[in-house]
């Protein structure tokens, strides 16, 4: 059984190899996308035995994505494949050096059709740490309830919540994300919002008002990502008392797809406390892989073996 498990949809990706707009563009590079998938890929990467809890299609894009995944050394048993809807897709333009607009295929695709009695609650048993994101609840109702009765059977076993809100307003209204995503909040041990995601669920990037407001909901750890800057961390003490930082970011000359940044901080974030780092040198890592991410194209291409991750370190 895995240490980390995560639970989300994951897609099909075309990316665009010319810089034009996608009317003009013709030649295109199949790739994975699915932020919950990343982190389970970056993990495993570096040694940590992780899950991935989803839904595919019974077509050659859920099979491609389910061999993908499992290829990395991640467990996908818990996977369910559909017989009735298919795998969702999306398109990404090219935009060298910033953010890419991307358009997706996913309404009522197999994971938007997830269920809640397609979890089993033995795969948490052993597990360590569930890392969810504030994509899954904004699929669809069925997937809401899903992830919500996943993190109880994660809470019933031990399991620490990890929770980036990773807000897609393309899903649902800021006032839906903001009412579901503060209630995953209260259920969560660590929250790890960036600059914008703040805002919207705080009303503010005050750092000492976002730390108080997760801490007071219930967040043992609180890390607000600020972009190629770094990020801040916070962590309350069982005795009451915080003990707050920064970490500075990483400079990256060339910025290739910002795609899989955040992700990437969580992988070097949760596998560094699994390795009993502290919060400090937890974010560090978080804030290395970050910047590896974005120096290549596509989602977590750019995440590092153990060995790439040294090396940077060593720099």
């Amino acid at each position: 059984m895995p240490e980390v498990i995560t639970i989300g949809e994951s897609m099909v990706m075309f990316i665009a190899k010319q810089g034009e707009s996608l009317e003009l563009v013709s030649d295109f590079s199949r790739h994975l996308a699915g932020a919950e998938s990343n982190v389970a890929i970056g993990l495993a990467r570096l040694g940590h035995q992780t899950g991935w809890i989803s839904a595919i299609g019974n077509d050659p894009f859920g099979t491609y994505i389910c061999n993908t995944i499992s290829g990395e050394g991640v467990d996908t048993s818990a996977v369910t494949v559909s017989l009735v809807h298919s795998t969702g897709m999306l398109v990404k333009e090219r935009n060298d050096g910033g953010d890419p607009q991307v358009y997706y295929y996913r309404k009522d695709s197999a994971a938007a059709n997830f269920t809640l009695e397609m979890l089993q609650e033995r795969y948490f048993e052993n597990g360590k740490i569930l890392h969810i994101t504030g994509i899954f609840p904004a699929l669809s109702p069925s997937t809401k309830d899903a992830l919500f009765t996943a993190i109880k059977m994660a809470k019933k076993h031990g399991l620490m919540i990890s929770f980036d809100p990773n807000i897609r307003l393309k899903l649902w209204t800021a006032q839906e994300a903001k009412e579901t995503l503060l209630e995953i909040a209260e259920m969560s041990d660590l929250i790890l919002p960036g600059l914008h995601e703040a805002e919207l669920l705080v009303g503010t990037t005050n750092w000492e008002q976002v730390s108080k407001f997760f801490h007071e909901k219930g967040s043992q750890f609180v890390i607000m990502k600020n972009g190629a800057d770094g990020a801040y961390y916070s962590i309350r003490e069982r005795d009451g008392s915080i003990l707050e930082g920064y970490e500075k970011g990483f400079k990256v000359e060339t910025v290739v797809d910002t795609v899989g940044a955040g992700d990437g901080f969580a992988v070097g974030l949760l596998s560094a406390m699994r390795e009993g780092l502290s919060l400090g040198e937890a974010v560090r890592r978080g804030n290395a892989i970050g910047s590896m991410a974005v120096m290549v194209r596509g989602d977590y291409d750019g995440y590092p073996t153990r060995e790439q991750l040294e090396a940077y370190l060593a720099k």
